[in-house]
């Protein structure tokens, strides 16, 4: 009996210390839900909950969609939105139509689930807008089915078809309750992760992880921005793209030197192409600790040299006339 009561207090010892270690508590666990794209949006849903189901079932905290998945990102057209001869507005206006709206069956349908499965969810649709023009949005829910985020792509692709979207106007954060531990989630859209404003704003604004579903190639190029990204902030960053838009969904960690100032590799995952289901782990009690004792960020930064970011004047070399640079033009 003596030798099971110390054994038993061994035990209760070393989950402690795994608690207060961060071991188990901060790990959060992030699903890449890499799908092939399509249309429809009833099959779309069906897809979105057996991947969601599958996520649950390898230990996902959060399950993170491709960009706007309600309709696969359909697109009206190939190539610039320049050279195109004549646009079918007609056509323009049924897409628009395919928009939805937070009561619609596809969004209440994943708040249902994630309170079902009590996993938190990061859904993407086309919303439906008082404008007549819609929004590209992800919302984020927690694993009690409350939506605590709701993001509309800033950066749109405006030499495109999201020329016939209305872009966001802000970049939000929002704190997850995900049942072993809290962290503060960002989100940004896909075109976003070319702007370094985009991910600068919400590390300002306390992210920790920054989620991106995505619609486009992931080229080398376009991974090391968001490794980048990463790095100069000091957070997390994972994308999931469509699997027949090449796949390359990627996750990095903002860890790129350890305590003794020995350079560690920051890549958690880049995928393939093939349509499938990765874990992107992030350790929270290393990425702040790592986050206290560094020098990118916020700590060294000079906002008051900054004031051109946000004046209106262009280089002549950087003007189109597709560009929507301030929200009401």
């Amino acid at each position: 009996m003596i030798v099971i009561f110390f054994f038993m207090q061994l035990v209760l010892v070393n989950i402690s210390a795994m608690l207060q270690g961060g071991i188990m508590k901060d790990i959060f666990k992030v699903a890449m839900l890499q799908m092939e794209r399509s249309s429809d949006i009833n099959n779309n849903i069906k897809k979105g909950i057996k991947f969601c189901k599958n996520a649950k079932l390898m230990g996902a905290d959060i399950a993170v969609f491709p960009e706007m998945w309600s309709n696969g990102y359909e697109i009206l057209f190939r190539g610039l939105l320049k050279n195109q001869k004549d646009i079918d507005m007609n056509k323009v206006k049924r897409w628009q139509d395919k928009a939805i709206d937070d009561s619609s069956e596809y969004i209440t349908t994943f708040i249902n689930l994630a309170k079902q499965l009590e996993m938190a969810i990061a859904i993407t649709y086309l919303e439906k807008n008082d404008t007549g023009k819609p929004k590209n949005t992800v919302m984020i829910i927690d694993r009690k089915g409350n939506a605590i985020l709701k993001y509309s792509k800033v950066h749109t692709v405006d030499f495109k078809t999201e020329f016939f979207t209305e872009p966001g106007t802000e970049f939000k954060t929002a704190i997850l309750d995900y049942g072993e531990g809290k962290v503060n989630l960002g989100a940004m859209i896909c075109y976003d992760r070319e702007f370094p404003e985009s991910a600068r704003i919400l590390m300002i604004k306390g992210a920790e992880i920054i989620i991106v579903p995505n619609a486009c190639l992931m080229t080398d190029i376009r991974l090391e921005q968001l490794k980048v990204r990463a790095y100069e902030n000091m957070l997390g960053i994972v994308t999931v793209n469509y699997s027949n838009l090449k796949g390359r969904s990627s996750a990095y960690s903002p860890i790129v030197r350890d305590a003794n100032r020995d350079g560690c590799n920051s890549e958690i995952i880049v995928m393939n192409e093939a349509e499938g289901i990765s874990i992107a782990e992030f350790n929270l009690s290393q990425i702040r600790e790592y986050r206290r004792r560094e020098f990118h960020g916020d700590t060294y930064r000079k906002p008051y040299a900054y004031k051109e970011l946000l004046s209106n004047e262009v280089q002549e070399i950087f003007k189109r006339e597709d560009s929507r640079r301030w929200k009401n033009i």
